[in-house]
């Protein structure tokens, strides 16, 4: 691997003339033989380098910290959020999700963070994700893939007093508590029967066995032929 003498080469090269090419070769080669110091102060100075193409090349080689130093050079706030997971420096990729504002970015931090553990962080970045209805299910069977259902209740509770709340995001919750909360259903149903999708709710209740459950549903459907089945088949639980 000769690129310290690239380096002294392209420097050389450089102080000759100012081309495009060679300082952009130049950074690279800087960021190869990891001088992240001279390489923040050239790309602080002015320059003809393509910083950007530079930094993907970087991330491509996995040479994250000279990455994330060209990305913050040129405010690239998707490309440094994915750089900045990929150190484990999940508040600052938050934050640079933040200012990227792309719901890609925002589920990459997401799950990043699910994956680090860092659920605190993961809910934050899922509040931007769950009021797309249609990003709802991918981001619900990530966390129940790995078993975080406590952690994916948390998050839906706390988005359902979002402007943005939708009839999937009170639906999904009504059919994770029939899984995994079964006492938390009854209340959440009273309160947001008239929001949630009623025929998918009916479902997980009855395979849930959440008899009273069902026979609330079957009423507010105005299914009473339903109810009246449900409660004289499962009498003890139904009539509640």
């Amino acid at each position: 691997d000769n690129w310290e003498d690239l380096v002294k080469f392209l420097q050389m090269a450089q102080k000759k003339a100012r081309e495009s090419y060679v300082e952009t070769e130049l950074i690279f080669a800087l960021a190869k033989t990891n001088r992240l110091s001279e390489l923040e102060e050239f790309v602080s100075g002015p320059n003809n380098a393509h910083i950007q193409q530079v930094g993907d090349r970087c991330y491509e080689e996995g040479m994250y910290d000279a990455a994330k130093l060209l990305y913050n050079n040129v405010s690239n706030f998707a490309r440094l959020a994915s750089t900045l997971v990929h150190l484990g420096e999940y508040q600052v990729a938050v934050d640079s999700a933040r200012k990227a504002n792309s719901t890609r970015t925002w589920k990459e931090v997401c799950f990043a963070c699910v994956n680090g553990k860092e659920f605190r962080l993961a809910q934050i970045c899922g509040l931007h994700i769950v009021i797309h209805a249609d990003e709802l299910e991918e981001l619900i069977s990530y966390y129940q893939g790995r078993g975080y259902f406590e952690e994916l209740i948390g998050l839906l509770e706390a988005a359902l007093g979002l402007e943005r709340a939708h009839m999937g995001m009170f639906t999904e919750l009504a059919i994770l508590y029939s899984k995994y909360k079964p006492q938390k259903m009854r209340e959440h149903l009273e309160l947001f029967w008239s929001r949630v999708n009623i025929p998918k709710v009916l479902k997980a209740a009855e395979h849930a066995h959440l008899w009273g459950e069902l026979v609330f549903l079957y009423d507010k459907y105005e299914e009473y032929d339903n109810a009246i089945i449900t409660m004289m088949n499962h009498p003890t639980d139904a009539w509640k």
